[in-house]
């Protein structure tokens, strides 16, 4: 059984910084595309950041690029998204998400492709 366990999240004002961790454990970490994604209230989820398996592709949402940082350490099977610069927009619950597509490092956007799903940490932004 794979598990993804989010954490970091938190209450800071505009500008602060936010580090969010996700660790997986049940199956080897190394297979996954892993992703980041949010939802805020009376949204659809959407994509935030991608990290190919060798990290060697990383993808963003438009909303994020400069501010957001995704990182992977695979030997301490854990998913990293450094968030600067935030602003009440950013404000979501934070879900981590792994894809288990074989043969690709390819970064998807869409979530009904991620096979495993966290629970959420809520972000909260304000101004």
């Amino acid at each position: 059984q794979v598990q993804l366990v989010e954490s970091g999240g938190g209450l800071v004002q505009a500008g602060s910084s936010l580090r969010l961790s996700c660790e997986v454990s049940g199956r080897s970490f190394g297979m996954y595309i892993m992703g980041w994604f949010r939802q805020s209230p009376g949204k659809e989820r959407e994509f935030v950041a991608g990290i190919s398996r060798n990290a060697g592709t990383t993808r963003y949402n438009d909303s994020v690029k400069g501010r957001f940082t995704i990182s992977r350490d695979n030997a301490k099977n854990t998913v990293t998204l450094q968030m600067n610069g935030l602003n009440p927009e950013d404000t979501a619950v934070y879900y981590c998400a792994a894809d288990q597509t074989p043969y690709t490092e390819f970064v998807t956007r869409l979530e009904n492709e991620y096979d495993y799903w966290g629970q959420g940490t809520q972000v909260t932004v304000t101004s």
